[in-house]
């Protein structure tokens, strides 16, 4: 951990080089992410509730998978570039150190302006705590912090599934855009409201939902179960075969040469 953090303060001083441009990146996208946000406010407008969900549960659902999907952007930039890695040899200086690959991939690169979506994320979540109909005891506020740091892993699992596709096609696949950074738009309300098959899909396959909705369920009082409480631990489990999907493909890998 100690070697970790060393290369987290190496990334953070190399981009505060430029603290203009490190700046106005972190506005840009506080002010992009709150364009997300408006575009809740006018379903709502038009709607009173979705499938029974008020704006601020919506909005609860949405500072989530935000906040999720932000740690994962910030601490796991690597397997998302990973084929400019392929690309110009970097990933080749990882293969001969004396390090797992994992942990060089993710100490790599850190992109810390990416926390102004984290930031974001938390300011709506100050307005939809309040305002979403939860009785905030002891037990719902473990669930909403497994719901984060769940959700954080589940999104770390994808970025690995797509950096290891990269070591059979070089190139990234687009498609896996469609889990990542569409699963955060999807996000913005519970799944329930795309469908059963959607949901069954992001039950059983990217198990997405068992951090948004199920846990969604055990906040406002719908389910009593603590089953539903733990559900973003289920989640977890989307790792192992992330992981070995990455092995896979690292078997497999030869250099470009670059």
């Amino acid at each position: 951990m100690k070697l970790y953090f060393k290369y987290a303060a190496m990334n953070l001083k190399s981009q505060m080089q430029y603290k203009f441009t490190f700046i106005t990146g972190v506005v840009s996208r506080i002010a992009l992410s709150f364009t997300s946000v408006l575009s809740v406010l006018f379903m709502f407008t038009r709607f009173n509730e979705v499938e029974g969900f008020t704006l601020s549960q919506a909005l609860l659902c949405f500072s989530v998978v935000s906040m999720a999907f932000s740690l994962t952007e910030v601490f796991a930039r690597g397997f998302d570039i990973m084929p400019r890695m392929l690309g110009n040899g970097e990933f080749d200086r990882c293969l001969v150190r004396p390090r797992g690959m994992i942990f060089q991939v993710l100490a790599s690169h850190m992109e810390f302006a990416r926390l102004s979506i984290f930031v974001s994320a938390v300011a709506v979540l100050c307005y939809a705590v309040p305002n979403s109909g939860v009785v905030w005891t002891w037990d719902k506020i473990i669930t909403l912090i497994l719901m984060i740091v769940c959700g954080a892993v589940v999104f770390f699992g994808l970025f690995i599934i797509y950096a290891a596709f990269s070591f059979f096609t070089v190139e990234g696949l687009e498609f896996m855009n469609v889990l990542t950074h569409g699963g955060k738009e999807f996000g913005r309300y519970p799944f329930v409201i795309y469908g059963d098959g959607v949901l069954r899909f992001l039950t059983y396959v990217v198990p997405m939902a068992l951090f948004q909705y199920y846990p969604l369920l055990y906040l406002l009082g719908r389910e009593r179960s603590k089953l539903y409480m733990f559900m973003p631990l289920f989640a977890l489990l989307f790792i192992l075969p992330s992981y070995g999907f990455f092995r896979l493909g690292l078997r497999y890998y030869k250099s470009t040469g670059s």
